[in-house]
């Protein structure tokens, strides 16, 4: 996942194995030596052949290949993947922050007739979705920001050509992409997303685009940009078809645990919740298990911290971005959107939080003492990020993370 900040999307990968792949490539590209022995433009020639293959025209391919740079910018992209660099706890605040529940909300209402739509025709609970749109592209807001977005076709190439130990994974991903060029179905120019090549809303691979891609708005074609229609009802058939979503199970809950029972969290075993109940595992919230028949295991992310009873549909999330910091976050938001409440349990070292008066504190704060946010609107953006950072170093806080929590929050007062 590219790392952006908390109100700007993870961007998806479907591989997580691609992460460590991509290692190689980026490190000798960062010190400006290709990581292939071909220049680029002698394997934009050799590539050519496969794209006719898969009924590229030559016309076609020659438009959007010839004299194109690759990105390399996306290397470094790929170093700084939060699901693995934050901690979870931090991870979570980030994604699921005020302003972005406050959003949801409002797009839950906005879109009450697509939501219900979709979940008749797939069975996929809206808040699901809504926390999914919330994470991959924050409700739509910056699917075309070219300060968070870049052409999709330089950046696949680029990781096609200089990416040797995932190379057919990014050759396939290139030629799905310019294939959509050759059904029209998209310019070169229109297809913009992350440095991974999601596009849209929810952020679909172009793999995902040609064969997930529905046309739920009935205007001749499957399309991740524009009204949300398309995206969230291509990312429902997504859940479904291959995460294996079931049709009115809840992903699971915060779960609390008998004293000393911490050894039943294997994260394995399931069981029925009310097997679960019947050896002392309760809702955190003190509520009863709504569907005690559903079988669900217990997982602990970390000692100390809250415990999770998770089910099929946390795992059907987990098949859109295989990453269980990405998958709680999402669904906690999706959660929060509903009306529940944050955690009633705490993860080790972690804070609540901050409110949306807290985040716009820090950044005014920020800009008073000389570090720039690019606005005070309670949403910790890139240069928010930036500015944190530059505050931390300053200050000798350590970790110096860019994470706008009460402690930076705290030591911004003791400045003033």
């Amino acid at each position: 996942m590219q790392r952006i900040s908390d109100e700007f999307p993870s961007f998806r990968l479907n591989r997580r194995r691609l992460i460590c792949g991509a290692l190689a490539g980026a490190a000798s590209l960062a010190a400006g030596t290709p990581a292939l022995a071909a220049p680029f433009a002698n394997w934009v020639q050799s590539f050519r052949p496969r794209a006719l293959a898969r009924g590229v025209s030559g016309e076609t391919y020659d438009r959007v290949m010839a004299g194109l740079k690759p990105d390399a910018s996306v290397f470094e992209a790929v170093r700084a993947q939060p699901e693995f660099t934050e901690q979870m706890w931090q991870y979570i605040n980030r994604r699921c922050s005020e302003w972005r529940v406050n959003t949801g909300k409002e797009r839950a209402q906005e879109h009450a007739a697509l939501f219900a739509r979709i979940e008749k025709d797939y069975g996929v609970d809206r808040y699901v979705l809504l926390g999914l749109w919330g994470m991959e592209s924050s409700f739509g807001d910056v699917i075309a920001n070219t300060k968070y977005m870049r052409p999709i076709i330089p950046a696949l190439a680029a990781l096609a050509w200089g990416e040797p130990r995932r190379r057919r994974y990014w050759e396939a991903e290139l030629l799905n992409a310019l294939v959509i060029i050759e059904r029209g179905w998209a310019k070169p120019a229109d297809m913009i997303g992350s440095w991974a090549g999601a596009m849209g809303h929810t952020q679909w691979m172009p793999e995902v685009w040609l064969n997930i891609g529905v046309d739920y708005d009935r205007d001749g074609r499957a399309n991740p940009f524009g009204k949300p229609d398309d995206a969230l009802a291509g990312s429902a058939r997504y859940l479904v078809e291959r995460g294996k979503y079931r049709r009115g199970e809840a992903w699971g809950c915060e779960a609390k645990l008998p004293p000393s029972h911490a050894r039943l969290a294997d994260n394995r075993t399931f069981r029925t919740y009310e097997k679960w109940h019947a050896l002392g595992v309760r809702r955190a919230d003190g509520a009863a298990f709504a569907r005690p028949h559903d079988q669900v295991k217990l997982w602990l992310p970390a000692a100390g911290g809250p415990a999770f009873l998770v089910g099929q549909n946390f795992r059907a999330v987990y098949s859109y971005n295989p990453s269980t910091s990405y998958t709680l976050a999402l669904l906690h938001l999706g959660d929060l959107i509903r009306g529940d409440g944050h955690f009633r349990q705490q993860f080790p070292g972690g804070e609540r939080p901050p409110t949306l008066e807290e985040v716009k504190e820090i950044q005014r704060r920020l800009n008073e003492q000389g570090f720039k946010t690019d606005g005070v609107d309670g949403r910790t953006g890139s240069d928010t990020v930036k500015a944190i950072i530059a505050f931390q170093k300053k200050a000798g806080m350590e970790p110096a993370d860019g994470y706008a929590g009460l402690k930076v929050l705290a030591r911004l007062r003791q400045g003033s």
